[in-house]
């Protein structure tokens, strides 16, 4: 468990943070920027969250998801090691991944098939995952060009890519019970 007892340091005031490992890199490499985007999605969707209304279901699948984003920010932030002890380093693994597509699939059964895109928007708490969505999405460019340059978990891309598909399949779920899809309609204000 980790414990908090100071919050600041001072020791990024020179633009440089520490690692999982405790190694100083600068505050804009590209590995503290695909944990710093998963940070920023996780926040998205505590806002999300707080428009949920009474769907505890809903709550409780975001609640865990918030939870896996800490643990793929742990993972991301410290470089995989040649002598790693698996038992003692915290990576996303299959099963995270494998629970958000056993509920993509559970959710997406209950929808009606998309004959056209989906806009941001409906309900509150389904343009908020939106936003979390595309967050989501630039966490996974984020962490594709940290791949470029070294090691990286690929559970940690695969469950980035498995998550905003999650976030865009929960909005349709939470509009289909409220306000209803915007959908796209090309050409429609020229």
């Amino acid at each position: 468990m980790v414990r908090l007892t100071k919050i600041y340091t001072r020791g990024g005031d020179k633009g440089e943070t520490s690692l999982g490992g405790g190694t100083r890199v600068p505050k804009h490499s590209l590995r503290v920027a695909a944990y710093g985007t998963l940070d920023e999605a996780n926040a998205a969707i505590g806002i999300a969250r707080l428009h949920t209304g009474s769907d505890k279901e809903c709550d409780a699948m975001l609640a865990r998801i918030q939870n896996d984003l800490f643990d793929a920010g742990a993972d991301l932030c410290r470089p995989i090691a040649a002598d790693e002890d698996p038992a003692k380093t915290l990576r996303i693994v299959q099963s995270q991944v494998d629970r958000l597509e056993r509920e993509i699939d559970a959710m997406n059964a209950a929808l009606k098939p998309l004959d056209s895109f989906v806009l941001p928007g409906g309900s509150a708490a389904a343009a908020y995952l939106h936003l979390a969505r595309t967050i989501v999405r630039r966490a996974e460019r984020d962490i594709t060009a940290l791949m470029d340059e070294e090691p990286v978990n690929p559970l940690a891309l695969a469950y980035t890519n498995r998550l905003s598909d999650h976030l865009f399949v929960l909005s349709r779920q939470l509009n289909a019970a409220t306000a209803g899809d915007v959908l796209w309609v090309p050409g429609n204000t020229r």
